[in-house]
């Protein structure tokens, strides 16, 4: 029998230890999981690698990790929106490894998928393919991307029952749904939280075996 999930931030992100990687859902804020990486900012964690697709703005979501200097390395397909990771990164306060958008979410499905990686010809010829291994399938050149797994993910949907079967809202749910199936641990943060049985299986769009804990993001536990 399932368990009820519902936890405070605090508690939730107990299992988040300096060193770990995560994965934060969302895209430029949409789909951020805002409440919890403010927890998460206030703590003594450091030293984490973040798999996210962008940082946000300064000092918002993982723009403020970046900001309390909680992260030491970066993946993501692009950090135009937040000057203050640039500057990190050029003075090499953090690391960063930048991936074509396509490339970073397909890297987080094969970790979710159980799979090797995969095959692309995305970023042949440019800085993209150093040091990556290049395999010929039929006459035609590709570069081998290897997956993407976290210790933890921190995601956002609009509504969770007590099990962890979400819904997400319009274009909301972006990376979540990927970054939820590859990693050992998923918090959800959620705008409303109600009993089993409240959401019609047919309108479950994230199933509650892949959530471990539940986040109310006004903290209504």
């Amino acid at each position: 029998m399932s368990k009820n999930k519902l936890k405070t931030a605090s508690e939730a992100i107990e299992c988040i230890k300096s060193g770990s990687v995560i994965m934060v859902g969302g895209f430029m804020g949409c789909g951020s999981p805002k409440h919890i990486l403010d927890v998460l900012a206030e703590t003594n964690v450091k030293d984490l690698t973040c798999i996210s697709n962008d940082t946000d703005f300064e000092g918002v979501g993982v723009g403020k990790l970046v900001k309390k200097g909680k992260i030491a390395k970066l993946i993501a397909s692009h950090i135009g929106t937040n000057p203050e990771t640039g500057r990190k990164m050029n003075s090499g306060e953090i690391v960063v490894e930048l991936n074509p958008q396509g490339t970073f979410v397909e890297r987080i499905r094969c970790g979710g998928a159980g799979l090797g990686g995969f095959l692309t010809p995305t970023g042949l010829g440019t800085i993209i393919e150093n040091g990556k291994k290049k395999i010929d399938v039929n006459g035609i050149t590709y570069l081998l991307e290897t997956p993407l797994r976290a210790n933890v993910a921190l995601i956002k949907a609009f509504k969770a029952d007590s099990w962890g079967n979400l819904i997400f809202r319009g274009s909301g749910r972006n990376f979540n749904l990927a970054m939820a199936t590859a990693a050992d641990y998923v918090i959800a943060e959620v705008e409303e939280c109600v009993s089993v049985g409240d959401i019609d299986p047919e309108d479950v769009m994230l199933p509650g075996i892949f959530i471990d804990a539940i986040v109310l993001r006004r903290e209504e536990v």
